[in-house]
């Protein structure tokens, strides 16, 4: 499995512009930053181990420092994929939070929150997504000190605007139980194809150690075990009499029917149709 780390200029906060006219599959990202998205065409869709968000131009995102599996999709008729990435370290987060009032002081105690949020663009938001834009004009960098001042603008505003999720935004980044991060990963993903590899890059595990503690939890090579569920779900929607092999094939994640049905028959031993005709 390729492991892409998103590389950045070595500083506090950094702005870019990405646009391709090449929809890019699935690809594991190492982000060493935190990040912002600003989505202004295309659609984005980010797994990480115990959860994944999809993300639309009218919306952005907030992804914390860490491993996460990333896809970007063309959207007909807006023509390409188009977005802007905000990279700031959590030091100048935390810097941040601690000149301004309107932010939270710390928590202890605070529950585990999901490794991202998402945010729906207001007039506000959608006009600061254009003054980026303006930024980098002619995929010119702005000057530093100016994109920590646009920092400090989204995240006063975000403050006012939605005060409860300022505490979210500040412990993003938290360390989790291995057993748990497993537990969450195996869970959130089921019933997708993401893979062994990819599910063992997700909790920042080796594949050996990976499937050595899956084994533990679950008795089960992880390989087998999510093949069986995965075809668990799929007998259980084949009996609601509703659902084509075909249907059920994407809605599982399987790029093709014939793979799909070599999976069904390696767990019942009859093809999909065999087995709805018969129950």
């Amino acid at each position: 499995m390729n492991t892409a780390p998103v590389k950045r200029d070595d500083k506090q906060v950094s702005i870019y512009r990405y646009r391709t006219s090449k929809p890019a599959p699935r690809a594991s990202i190492s982000l060493q930053q935190n990040l912002v998205t600003f989505l202004l065409s295309g659609e984005k869709t980010v797994h990480f181990a115990g959860t994944q968000v999809a993300v639309k131009p009218h919306q952005f995102v907030m992804l914390a420092a860490g491993n996460c599996l990333m896809s970007e999709k063309i959207v007909a008729e807006d023509g390409d994929y188009h977005s802007i990435l905000f990279f700031f370290d959590s030091k100048l987060l935390s810097d941040l939070f601690s000149r301004h009032a309107l932010l939270p002081g710390e928590q202890t105690g605070q529950p585990v929150n999901p490794p991202f949020l998402l945010f729906e663009k207001d007039a506000f938001l959608e006009n600061f997504t254009r003054s980026l834009d303006y930024l980098l004009q002619d995929d010119k960098l702005a000057h530093h000190d100016l994109q920590k001042v646009k920092l400090e603008e989204l995240f006063l505003y975000l403050a006012i605007q939605y005060p409860g999720q300022m505490q979210q935004i500040r412990s993003m980044s938290h360390e989790a139980n291995d057993d748990r991060i497993v537990r969450q990963a195996v869970t959130a993903h089921v019933n997708s194809n993401v893979t062994v590899e990819e599910l063992a890059f997700l909790c920042n595990m080796s594949l050996s150690t990976f499937k050595r503690r899956f084994a533990r939890i679950y008795g089960n090579s992880p390989n087998r075990w999510l093949l069986e569920k995965r075809m668990e779900r799929a007998a259980e929607m084949l009996r609601q009499g509703d659902h084509k092999a075909s249907e059920i094939c994407y809605e599982l994640g399987y790029e093709n029917l014939s793979s799909f049905i070599q999976s069904f028959k390696r767990v019942y031993g009859i093809t999909p149709k065999q087995y709805q005709l018969s129950n």
